[in-house]
C-alpha cells in the first residue's frame, strides 16, 4: 500500500464555450436572412438640405393627387377635377414618363387624407415606374413652433 500514491486531480472549472459560439452564428445567420424580409417601405428621396420650391426655370411637374374620401387626380389628364381609378393613374403616369423621364413627378395631400392613402399612391407611382416623388406643401400653412 506505500507504493501506490493517487494523486488528486483539480476539478476543471473552465466553461466549453464553442457550443455557445456555434448557437450564435447560426441565429446571426437567421436574422441577417430574415431582417431584410421584415423591413417594407416606400424608397423616397429625401432632400439633403431645406425644401425650396422648383424654379421658375424647370418643367411643370406632374401632380398626383389624392382627396381625403381616397380618389386618385391627375393634373394632366385632360379632365383634372374628374376622378381617375388606380389602374388609370398608373398607366398616365407610364405614359407621362414615356414621353419625358425627366418631368418631376409630385404628391399632393389632402390635409385630412389618412397617411395610409399617401402611401398607397406613392407605392401606386412606384410600381408606374417614378424614380422620385416630391411631397407637395402649403407654405402658407406653415407656422412656427415655440
Amino acid at each position: 500500500m506505500m507504493g501506490i500514491q493517487r494523486r488528486r486531480r483539480k476539478p476543471v472549472s473552465e466553461i466549453n464555450v464553442v457550443p455557445y459560439i456555434d448557437v450564435m452564428l447560426v441565429l446571426l445567420i437567421i436574422f441577417m436572412v430574415t431582417a431584410p424580409l421584415i423591413s417594407q417601405g416606400v424608397k423616397v428621396d429625401l432632400p439633403k438640405a431645406s425644401a425650396e420650391p422648383l424654379s421658375p426655370e424647370s418643367k411643370p411637374p406632374v401632380v398626383a393627387s389624392v382627396d381625403r374620401d381616397g380618389r386618385y387626380y391627375l393634373s394632366t389628364y385632360e379632365r383634372p377635377n374628374q376622378p381617375l381609378s388606380a389602374q388609370d393613374l398608373a398607366v398616365r403616369i407610364a405614359a407621362e414618363l414615356q414621353l419625358d423621364p425627366e418631368r418631376p413627378i409630385v404628391v399632393k395631400g389632402d390635409g385630412a387624407v389618412s397617411y395610409n392613402q399617401v402611401v398607397q399612391l406613392m407605392v401606386l407611382l412606384q410600381r408606374a415606374g417614378v424614380p422620385q416623388v416630391g411631397l407637395m406643401t402649403d407654405s402658407s400653412a406653415v407656422t412656427e413652433q415655440d
